[in-house]
């Protein structure tokens, strides 16, 4: 409008002709890039990353991102899962998300909420999900023919191929959401001393741990190819030195305790996982303890279920626990000592009661008994007084 003819140079020309052609090969109709974009209706969640609050808002924004692992745009889902928590999105696409089973958020398994590494080394699966462009490409089109004609109840790929549980993840699985991990993140000016905010600041006002934590360092990469995942080096090495419940000596015990069975757990229901070991003689559950006693017929059949059940036993949603139970001369024997109960609870004194009488005093065996707390030197005619007789008995004649 001023007259003035403007300069710009080849380079930025040539740029923004990258740009364009660029544009029009993504946003085309009839490309492939367009017709893969994703669009859903409903993230991939775990419980955890959901929250607990049942009456949650989300905002979906279409193509509102490109997939962290194999970069194609895809919805993206905003949420706070609760009071006080920070604000959470989807990180990864579906597709990706079906292949491993895992979170769009967390990138935790769906099932055993674990991290993948931990997974796949329970169940030795060895899926190696290419990091080359072309090949991603390649690998997520077979992906996504394997998922549209598989029926949604089981993962595809290796995955799919394996065993459906492990011992190891049994032990490790997380059976209730571990809500703790939505709280915010840490305030850094709170730390400087700089926060102006106080209450009203949505960040934590709470020290940070330890900068060299390796826990402190981690990569949704590693996370999602189960390569250099700190979480998961940190469970492998809980899962090696997990307790062994070993068999007591005493070969007539052939009876379990299994505790916190809590409100929803019933005889019918420990019959039905425990029948499968053998023969069960009885099944005792005491309500006030939330526990209960398993008598199995054999020893053998109780090794069995101590074996398979020891820190993996979960029904109805409760990790139970199981022990050995104890003879009924050790627990005779054992008793009440120093307050503490046969179940290791210690007993609170009752306020207003008297305290633990004091053992009685050792008797000598060769003491006489003196009962009337005479005087040892009285002589015995004095000891031996003759009771008179009952009213309307004659005396016996002197003799």
């Amino acid at each position: 409008h001023c007259g003035l003819t403007p300069f710009v140079s080849s380079s930025v020309v040539w740029a923004v002709w990258l740009t364009l052609c660029k544009m029009a090969t993504s946003l085309g109709s009839n490309t492939y890039n367009r017709q893969n974009w994703e669009d859903a209706d409903f993230p991939i969640l775990c419980q955890t990353c959901l929250g607990e609050n049942p009456y949650i808002r989300m905002t979906k924004e279409k193509y509102g991102k490109e997939c962290k692992i194999c970069a194609r745009p895809f919805t993206v889902f905003r949420w706070c899962p609760g009071t006080r928590m920070r604000f959470k999105k989807t990180e990864v696409c579906q597709t990706c998300s079906k292949m491993k089973n895992v979170c769009q958020t967390c990138l935790l398994d769906l099932e055993y909420g674990l991290p993948i590494q931990v997974r796949d080394t329970g169940l030795s699966v060895k899926d190696e999900v290419p990091k080359s462009d072309v090949n991603k490409e390649y690998y997520t089109q077979n992906m996504e023919r394997e998922i549209a004609n598989s029926d949604g109840t089981r993962p595809v790929g290796q995955l799919g191929k394996a065993p459906s549980s492990s011992d190891m993840l049994l032990k490790l699985a997380r059976t209730t959401p571990y809500y703790k991990r939505n709280r915010p993140h840490i305030c850094s000016f709170w730390v400087k001393g700089e926060c102006k905010r106080g209450e009203e600041c949505p960040y934590r006002h709470e020290k940070p741990t330890d900068p060299d934590d390796p826990l402190a360092d981690q990569n949704i990469k590693d996370r999602y190819y189960g390569i250099n995942d700190p979480v998961a080096d940190k469970l492998l090495k809980r899962a090696s030195t997990m307790p062994r419940l070993d068999p007591p000596e005493d070969k007539s015990i052939s009876t379990l305790y299994i505790g916190g069975l809590g409100d929803t757990v019933t005889d019918g229901d420990l019959k039905s996982h425990f029948y499968q070991f053998g023969e069960i003689r009885t099944i005792t559950i005491v309500q006030r303890q939330q526990c209960a006693f398993i008598q199995f017929a054999t020893r053998q059949a109780a090794e069995m279920a101590a074996e398979k059940s020891f820190n993996k036993l979960i029904i109805n949603g409760r990790r139970l626990t199981v022990k050995w139970g104890r003879s009924q001369a050790a627990r005779g024997k054992e008793g009440i000592k120093d307050g503490v109960s046969e179940m290791g609870t210690r007993l609170d004194p009752v306020p207003g009661l008297p305290g633990a009488l004091p053992p009685p005093p050792a008797l000598d065996e060769e003491a006489p008994a003196n009962y009337f707390n005479l005087d040892p030197g009285t002589s015995p005619a004095v000891m031996n007084i003759a009771l008179p007789p009952p009213p309307g008995i004659n005396p016996p004649p002197p003799g």
